[in-house]
């Protein structure tokens, strides 16, 4: 597990965010019509970082992908490789270092559960200030559930998904812009300036 805690934290069920890339990958290429490059790993990071509250400084930073054991790599990014190219990494830019930790989910439980454990381990850890948390949709109020017994004001937590959610004591982020933003969709692309007469 994790042995040593940052004041930020990023918590990412791995598997739905390579989902949620796929789907965006078609559906802008065919929007599009030209091809859509794999997500870059640090940028996507940079900006959940960013939407979860994170400003340039000298922070750390730990990124944390839960996988399903027989899954090797990310199909959708670059790097993918958890073993490889992710686990135990580490890159440093504006908002300081991040360092990535891939953990496969053992046979013992769910990556359901396993993520939701894990949550609550973060939240429990006094030196985390800053959680960000991209769990699937279906465990949304599991988490929601997970995040309504941290008792820390000082601990701002911010859970991204695809559509706004129901409500609890965290801050909502829209999951696609940082995606989008990784996979080098332009916003002018989608919505190209009208010219005024």
């Amino acid at each position: 597990m994790i042995s040593t805690w940052t004041e930020n934290v990023i918590l990412v069920d791995a598997d739905h965010l390579d989902r949620v890339a796929f789907n965006l990958i078609v559906n802008f290429e065919r929007m599009l019509g030209r091809r859509i490059p794999q997500a870059d790993m640090a940028r996507w990071i940079d900006c959940v970082a960013l939407d979860g509250g994170l400003r340039e400084g000298n922070h750390q930073t730990l990124v944390t992908l839960i996988h399903d054991k027989d899954k090797q790599q990310l199909d959708n990014f670059l790097p993918s490789h958890y073993e490889k190219e992710l686990n135990g990494q580490a890159f440093s830019d504006h908002l300081g270092e991040f360092t990535i930790s891939a953990l496969p989910v053992e046979q013992l439980t769910t990556k359901d559960d396993f993520f939701l454990e894990t949550l609550q381990l973060v939240c429990a850890q006094k030196e985390v200030k800053r959680i960000m948390v991209v769990g699937s949709d279906h465990c949304f109020a599991a988490i929601r559930e997970a995040l309504r017994k941290v008792d820390d004001d000082d601990k701002r937590i911010t859970v991204f998904s695809m559509e706004p959610q129901q409500g609890g004591n965290f801050r909502q982020e829209i999951l696609g812009y940082s995606l989008m933003a990784a996979l080098g969709i332009r916003g002018e692309e989608i919505n190209p300036p009208q010219d005024v007469y």
